[in-house]
């Protein structure tokens, strides 16, 4: 049968039309919603300069995730299962991301401060109270919400997130609970990007103004020496503790190692700069493409969200708490505005510390500080992950 001219133009438009995404957007308003968070993300990222080197990538992945037939989400089918975005989640999925992180982490990180003042290690420990809170609320809610029937192994992998550990997160969360591996990476990562909106009010509710205005001396001295056994005797004290976090503890104290030998200053470069730009914008991108809105948008992925979100602001709280039981039992040696780092968000909640110590006072510099706790938390954090798993990994 003859096709006229006329009907192999109508073919082609009609193609070519169903070929758009115009029409899935109209069926698919769900993808609407997740896309205007995408832009509010992005807006915040850009207009405003909330941790842009984590929430633009993160931020422009959920954007990516939801355009309608365009195979780039973390699921996506093409390529026999393995789209450009779903190649790049599976680094995560598969825990090789998340140590190289650490590696990159240990290698920025100065354990001096913590060295030279242990006593702030106590409040890196007072801001794993927010695990355990979050850990038996979730098992809570799962006998009270109908549907939700979060067990002991998903609610250790959910309450990871009020660490602000990212890296930590992402490793517990596909060691115990590998469904809701998307869900808790966004939420901790977000939260991570979100340190300097959440807890400046959290501080300022605890904290008197008498406490604020508190000068900490300078931390001893710490010799070359001790910086390059701690790494090697904080690996072997911890591995013995928790020889399930090795993957993450380990690998972080090599960094750490390569930094503080002295003898491979091209390893330190690498690490500090362009292996870690690299991993963050990778691990960023990846997550935010794995939140699609048909696996996003579900009561069970907002109960996950803000049960992060309570854990975060636990672990703060109790960050806080120790800083001015410190800051009594020490005569005032102790400013609780650093109580913050309890939270191990490197490094922007050393950075909250300092703005609000300069705040109220200018000649006040809690920087290097708050460092001790944040390292003493991630740390904390990775060991008491490790722990998790070897309890509800079976």
């Amino acid at each position: 049968m003859l096709v006229s001219k006329k009907e192999i133009v109508n073919l082609g438009v009609n193609y070519f039309v169903e070929s758009m995404g115009f029409a899935s957007l109209v069926a698919e308003p769900q993808r609407l919603i997740m896309i205007g968070l995408a832009v509010l993300l992005l807006y915040l990222a850009i207009a405003k300069k909330v941790e842009p080197l984590l929430l633009l990538p993160l931020a422009f992945g959920i954007f990516l995730a939801n355009m309608p037939l365009a195979g780039l989400s973390a699921s996506s089918e093409d390529l026999e299962g393995f789209g450009l975005l779903a190649l790049m989640y599976l680094g995560i999925a598969h825990v090789v991301f998340p140590p190289l992180i650490f590696m990159c982490i240990g290698s920025m990180t100065d354990f001096g401060p913590l060295l030279g003042n242990p006593k702030t290690a106590f409040i890196g420990l007072g801001g794993q109270l927010g695990l355990f809170t979050a850990l038996f609320a979730s098992v809570w809610l799962s006998r009270i919400v109908p549907g939700i029937d979060f067990d002991w192994a998903e609610g250790a992998a959910i309450s990871i997130i009020g660490s602000a550990d990212g890296p930590t997160s992402v490793w517990l969360a596909s060691q115990l609970a590998p469904p809701l591996l998307p869900a808790i990476a966004i939420a901790a990562y977000s939260y991570l990007a979100l340190v300097p909106l959440i807890q400046p009010p959290i501080v300022r509710l605890l904290t008197t103004d008498k406490e604020r205005v508190i000068v900490m001396p300078p931390p001893k001295n710490v010799t070359r020496k001790q910086k390059v056994i701690f790494p090697v005797a904080a690996t072997f004290v911890a591995l013995l503790i928790a020889p399930a976090a090795g993957a993450l503890i380990g690998i972080m104290m090599l960094g750490n190692l390569i930094r503080e030998s002295g003898v491979v200053e091209r390893y330190v470069r690498t690490l500090n700069n362009d292996l870690m730009n690299m991993l963050t914008i990778v691990i960023a991108l990846a997550i935010g493409a794995s939140a699609s809105a048909e696996t996003f948008l579900r009561l069970e992925t907002i109960l996950i969200i803000v049960l992060g979100l309570f854990s975060f602001a636990s672990g703060t709280v109790g960050g806080v708490l120790i800083a001015k039981l410190l800051c009594y039992l020490t005569g005032g040696k102790i400013n609780p505005l650093i109580g913050n780092s309890g939270v191990s968000a490197m490094p922007m909640s050393a950075r909250v510390s300092q703005k609000l110590g300069q705040e109220y006072n200018p000649h006040n510099h809690l920087l290097m500080h708050a460092m001790g706790p944040i390292v003493a938390s991630t740390m904390g954090s990775a060991i008491i992950a490790g722990i998790f798993t070897a309890l509800f990994g079976a």
